[in-house]
């Protein structure tokens, strides 16, 4: 009896303040649990390829967003969102505020906010990516795409970065545009400041501080040698069909005098019924990539298609897509991320799913990944990687374990609340 007087009158002294704050602005709570159950395999630096089952997270989330108005049209606007590791529990990733997490102003003139959030890149992987599966798990296409596993500071493309700012245009007659720049400052992390305070005696030179890459965020060399990311959208979506095209260019991220640049087109048409009575949307994607390095230049090109086919009350997925050998002006073996530069380092993915909505809150799915790496590539699955060998290079001994050619088929289930 004592617990529910003691909770009556908490819920008593919130209730009056709660209820002012409802006057002026709408928050929402929300989220999604994502699990599913794989089985996975890749070829290890022994040569064994041993398959392995394992219960896994797929961007699970737990948020809160919220509007105010402000008057004239203008809102402001919130959001907090946070990882969730269903699988565990207890991951060093599930901290407050560690995915989509924002403040800003938006009205007719469109919508500014300031925070921690993906690049406009990631906004065209919803065109030809596999959207019927959320574009998560080990399933996500974007395992050679944009170099998806990599943070900012190993070379990603697709990553979502802190310290930001961000223009979206409002829909003028389907064509959409964003630009958002990543100022890659510290913001608290000093683990790579080194310090150096004169005077000092002759003999003595002031330690460099270490390079540094501050992953998807920022470090303090990083803010020395003004590191930053920038990138931007066009996005026309009209009826059946969208098109899109993005840029991102990395200044000094990975390093001094390395600057990085991607770029990434891509469209898709939905045809409606065809013959037979189902359904067909195909899409096309190709991105050019180009690393710098101390040896030079390191470019890849990669292209994709995918074919969405309503079935049975769902939906069934395909994929194929193709990131070429490693070439430029580099030295044969460099290496950042998955690409490496050389023969025998192209790869390619292949994917099929099928997903089943049970209500609008609970989806069902199931599928098959599986990258064919050749003997030097080093790709992987972009969301909950799966460890394989990646010794070999352009100059390992003939004999040498090729890299792995990470595959896995799962199933699983998303409830969204």
């Amino acid at each position: 009896m004592n617990k529910k007087l003691v909770a009556l009158a908490v819920a008593g002294a919130f209730a009056l303040p709660l209820a002012a704050q409802a006057q002026t602005a709408n928050v929402t709570l929300y989220g999604r649990l994502n699990l599913d159950f794989e089985f996975v395999r890749g070829q290890q630096a022994d040569g064994s390829n041993p398959t392995v089952n394992r219960v896994s997270s797929n961007t699970s989330r737990f948020g809160m967003r919220g509007t105010e108005s402000l008057g004239g049209g203008l809102n402001a606007i919130f959001q907090i969102e946070s990882n969730v590791s269903g699988d565990t529990g207890n991951a060093a990733s599930s901290s407050l505020a560690s995915r989509e997490t924002f403040v800003g102003l938006q009205g007719s003139w469109g919508k500014f906010t300031m925070g921690k959030f993906l690049m406009p890149q990631d906004d065209l992987h919803g065109i030809f990516g596999n959207a019927p599966t959320l574009l998560t798990s080990i399933l996500s296409t974007a395992a050679l795409w944009a170099q998806g596993p990599q943070s900012k500071g190993g070379g990603g493309f697709d990553a979502r970065t802190g310290n930001n700012l961000r223009y979206d245009t409002p829909n003028m007659s389907g064509f959409t545009a964003a630009l958002q720049y990543s100022t890659r400052d510290s913001s608290g992390d000093q683990q790579n400041f080194v310090s150096c305070t004169a005077p000092f005696p002759p003999s003595t030179t002031c330690p460099t501080p270490s390079v540094g890459n501050g992953g998807d965020n920022g470090d303090h060399p990083s803010e020395l040698r003004h590191a930053w990311v920038a990138g931007g959208n066009v996005i026309y979506a009209n009826g059946p069909l969208q098109v899109g095209g993005s840029f991102e260019k990395n200044h000094v991220v990975r390093g001094p005098g390395l600057d990085d640049r991607d770029w990434t087109v891509t469209g898709a048409y939905d045809f409606g019924t065809i013959m037979g009575g189902f359904g067909l949307r195909l899409a096309l994607v190709y991105e050019n990539t180009k690393y710098e390095t101390p040896t030079g230049d390191l470019k890849r090109d990669f292209w994709g298609a995918s074919a969405t086919v309503p079935v049975g009350g769902g939906k069934i997925y395909l994929f194929y897509g193709r990131a070429g050998n490693g070439k430029g002006g580099a030295a044969d073996g460099t290496t950042v991320g998955g690409l490496v530069k050389g023969p025998e380092t192209a790869s390619k993915q292949w994917e099929v799913s099928y997903s089943y909505s049970l209500s609008p809150r609970t989806l069902l799915y199931g599928g098959y990944v599986r990258l064919n790496n050749d003997c030097n590539a080093k790709y992987s699955f972009n969301i909950n990687a799966y460890t394989i060998n990646t010794t070999h290079n352009v100059s390992s001994p003939d004999g040498t374990p090729c890299n792995g050619e990470p595959q896995g088929l799962i199933g699983g289930i998303v409830h969204f609340f």
